[in-house]
């Protein structure tokens, strides 16, 4: 059982140095097929290697992606609840608008003007 599980952990490896050189952009194509051959013809070995000579770039290039994708879950997150750059929602400004026309400090025709632009 122990022997099965370290093969499965060295699997789980595996494919975590397979994919961490495709997705390494300072690595060209040769360089990628070098790594390549090498993780699979001598898969042991291979993978030993590239974790020693490569490890801190794969925990760089883990970092990075899941910066980038909690960056895009974030603007995913912002789009989708309707707000601007300046963090107000569109409901927020029509609100703020009505407040302005019924305080006299813009006119209706203000107000309609700015109400088709932020509804745009």
């Amino acid at each position: 059982m122990l022997w099965f599980f370290l093969w499965i952990m060295w699997l789980f490896l595996l494919f975590k140095v397979v994919t961490d050189i495709f997705r390494d952009h300072d690595l060209h194509g040769w360089g990628k097929a070098g790594w390549l051959v090498f993780c699979i013809l001598l898969p042991y070995l291979g993978v030993l290697v590239y974790v020693i000579a490569r490890g801190k770039g794969m925990s760089r290039r883990d970092a990075k992606q899941a910066k980038d994708s909690e960056a895009a879950f974030q603007d995913y997150i912002r789009k989708a609840a309707g707000t601007r750059g300046g963090g107000t929602s569109a409901t927020d400004e029509l609100a703020r608008l009505a407040d302005l026309k019924d305080k006299g400090a813009i006119t209706a025709e203000e107000f309609e003007r700015a109400k088709a632009k932020v509804l745009s």
